[in-house]
């Protein structure tokens, strides 16, 4: 029988602790745990179950990271101000908003957030309140200048960018984009396509705009912005609305889910220059939440074609290239 050095040109290591940062294909024994440990890398993006939430619901706002995740608000028959917590397995009630909403949109962490606009079932309908989140309440904050929901947003708690929405209920659909220094809303550079229920991803000076409806049907249209201004870039390969979006810039991107105006499960990654499609979400859904990076995200959430019309399935994100410790046992 060949040995592993004969196969692989290279002894295991003997190690007291874990490598600090080990490649792929590499494994070691680690005499303090006494167990050979090595380190695999995916290959292909897939979509795995994850916990489902505690209230089934859509067209709510979002932010953190795959493991450290918050959602809030949407519509749940009829709305909610429901809040909960991910910790990458389940899902926990914690306080609720103080205005429950549907179309409210996110950004920031999962301990310190912003959720901004929406609207209510009582007039004027459309709101223009925001409120932040110090990780146990929510507290309201300056206003929006210009009332809308259904946006796209980017950024953390004290450097965020809202963009695009409706106004009404009917009402305009709007290109306006303001950006928030932690006390006050500033309108900037409007978007070049108007738009609402775009997939959004980024941070205050480096955020992306991708699908979305201009008020009558779907739009592929992707937009990047510099901090200063939006640059139309290569359009989705399938244009949709009401999809979610994760990616910590406009150079890394992921948008999933989503109306054509069927619903559709289709993934699509961004590397700064086009879309290309990757693996469906198990479950094809509109108007659910998105959060996380490129290639560790989130998807909860959404509407479905089939009473109750809304779901609690959470779907979790690996892409190509994510690396993961095993530990290899006698199994």
């Amino acid at each position: 029988m060949a040995t592993y050095k004969e196969i692989f040109g290279t002894n295991i290591e003997v190690l007291a602790s874990d490598p600090a940062n080990p490649v792929a294909g590499q494994v070691w024994y680690n005499s303090t745990d006494n167990v050979v440990k090595g380190v695999t890398e995916t290959t292909a993006g897939s979509w795995a179950t994850g916990g489902n939430m505690n209230t089934g619901r859509y067209e709510g706002g979002s932010a953190g990271t795959q493991t450290a995740s918050l959602v809030f608000g949407g519509r749940s028959l009829p709305q909610s101000s429901a809040t909960e917590s991910y910790n990458g397995a389940s899902w926990t009630e914690v306080n609720d908003l103080n205005t429950g909403r549907s179309g409210i949109q996110g950004f920031g962490t999962q301990t310190a957030a912003i959720g901004a606009g929406g609207y209510q079932l009582s007039p004027p309908y459309t709101t223009n309140a925001v409120e932040s989140w110090n990780g146990t309440s929510w507290s309201p904050v300056s206003g929006l200048g210009t009332a809308r929901y259904n946006t796209g947003t980017a950024g953390t708690q004290t450097a965020g960018l809202v963009f695009g929405g409706r106004k009404g209920i009917p009402g305009p659909v709007g290109a306006e984009t303001e950006s928030w220094n932690g006390s006050a809303w500033t309108e900037v550079n409007d978007l070049n396509t108007a738009r609402y229920g775009p997939g959004s991803a980024g941070i205050q000076t480096s955020a992306l705009a991708f699908g979305g409806t201009p008020g009558a049907g779907t739009t592929g249209a992707t937009e990047s912005w510099n901090g200063t201004s939006w640059t139309e870039v290569n359009d989705l390969n399938t244009a949709r609305f009401s999809n979610a979006g994760a990616g910590t810039d406009n150079t890394s991107a992921l948008t999933f889910g989503g109306a054509t105006p069927s619903l559709t499960g289709v993934t699509e990654e961004w590397d700064g220059t086009s879309w290309t499609e990757t693996t469906d979400l198990s479950t094809a859904r509109n108007y659910l939440f998105g959060m996380g990076t490129q290639t560790l995200a989130l998807g909860a959430g959404g509407a479905v074609p089939a009473s109750p019309f809304t779901t609690v399935v959470t779907e979790e994100w690996v892409g190509a290239g994510v690396q993961t410790t095993v530990t290899f046992t006698d199994s």
